[in-house]
């Protein structure tokens, strides 16, 4: 039976570098674990600030694909 994988892409630009992130539900831990190295990486322009707002934006579309779920299949009552 196959399975649809939903794939997030995450991306950030600061001048000329390109930050472009892909993660699914399943390695969302590790994708939050990458940011930190690359803010703690001195060769990049990567800063905390910048793994801040992007685990910041990976947290809160977790927490609307968990609220879209549970309204789909009935479990969610609005108030």
């Amino acid at each position: 039976m196959e399975q649809d994988i939903n794939v997030n892409v995450l991306a950030l630009v600061k001048g000329k570098e390109r930050y472009v992130f892909l993660y699914t539900e399943e390695n969302r831990t590790e994708i939050l674990r990458t940011l930190g190295r690359y803010a703690s990486d001195p060769d990049l322009s990567f800063s905390w600030y910048d793994a801040a707002v992007l685990s910041q934006k990976i947290r809160r579309r977790n927490q609307q694909q968990n609220i879209s779920s549970l309204q789909r299949y009935g479990n969610y009552a609005e108030h």
